[in-house]
């Protein structure tokens, strides 16, 4: 669709095909205003289960054909895997690969390499400003916002530049403990790119006050960008203003070190302190095996998806407190 203030495409990429003959296909979508500006990309369901990010993505871009972009360009890949997505399953079925564990991808590679190689190189040619990796967490958990570990000398800048942006999204800024160099946006700063992960409550369903914050907290990006006139309003989550201008940092810790049912103590959003009891974990009789306590001052992100426990099992997430006096 083409007006004089924007241009909409919707197309697709190819990434294999079946025995069938068959094409398998990721869907692309943009808005183009006819100002230049900054170039967003956003990104959904690279794991095929988290399906919220491909629903808040569609209905970014329902806003954008009523109320065009007044600069810039917005695109989107909004179902990175349906091969995952048509099993509900987080990797690519056949080939059981996890696809955000294999960028920036190999062209002679693996089945999830390929694909990856050709989604990186398809956003990278693009020279983007940001990228907004959008996933779904446990069932129970609170959306929030991740951003990869200081990679040092090299993808700096784009760190220091999608710190500063991460406050923008109105949730509470979480820093990943764990460099995952295989993850997309870890590549994508690497290239000198800005790239953050917004986490957004639930896989598997869409869970539809979440799509409303991701939503918004995207148009809080597109407004500091200055991709949208007028400003949109201001959206913070209830648990940010607590919390704001901290980078907390993530932890799965401490995991299980028995077997049996856990019972949660604390919920996704509370404030516990350190030392505080936050689950137990229960026999099959009934007796108690162990009672796992917060490792410092922490959010609690979320549950785990099973009150199943066994050794070395993560139980909750976190994002500790640091730094504070």
């Amino acid at each position: 669709m083409t007006d004089s203030t924007q241009r909409i495409k919707y197309a697709f990429l190819k990434i294999i095909t079946g025995s069938s003959l068959s094409r398998r296909r990721i869907p692309f979508m943009s808005a183009e205003s006819a100002k230049p500006g900054p170039v967003l990309w956003l990104t959904g369901c690279v794991h095929g289960d988290e399906v919220g990010g491909m629903v808040i993505i569609q209905e970014i871009f329902k806003k954008i054909r009523k109320t065009p972009l007044s600069s810039g360009t917005l695109c989107a890949f909004p179902l990175m895997n349906p091969i995952g997505f048509e099993s509900a399953s987080r990797n690519i079925t056949m080939s059981k690969e996890d696809l955000n564990r294999s960028f920036p991808g190999n062209s002679s590679g693996s089945l999830a390499e390929r694909m990856a190689a050709i989604i990186f190189s398809a956003i990278v040619k693009t020279g983007p400003s940001l990228v907004l990796d959008l996933h779904n967490d446990w069932m129970k958990s609170i959306p929030y916002t991740l951003i990869d570990p200081n990679p040092g000398t090299t993808g700096l800048q784009a760190h220091d530049r999608t710190m500063e942006i991460s406050k923008k999204t109105g949730f509470i800024t979480v820093r990943d403990t764990e460099e995952i160099r295989s993850a997309l946006s870890y590549n994508l700063i690497q290239q000198g790119i800005p790239a953050l992960t917004i986490e957004l409550g639930e896989s598997l369903v869409v869970n539809e006050k979440n799509v409303e914050y991701g939503v918004k907290s995207i148009l809080n990006i597109l407004s500091f960008l200055k991709m949208i006139e007028p400003p949109g309003q201001d959206f913070s989550h209830p648990l940010s203003a607590r919390f704001r201008g901290e980078v907390l940092e993530f932890s799965d810790k401490p995991v299980s070190s028995t077997s049996g049912v856990i019972r949660f103590l604390a919920r996704p959003g509370d404030l516990v302190m350190k030392g505080q009891p936050v689950a137990r974990i229960y026999n099959s009789f009934g007796k108690l095996q162990e009672t796992i306590s917060s490792p410092g001052e922490a959010v609690v992100l979320g549950h785990s998806d099973s009150s199943v426990a066994f050794p070395g099992a993560p139980v909750m997430s976190f994002a500790n407190l640091t730094g504070r006096p």
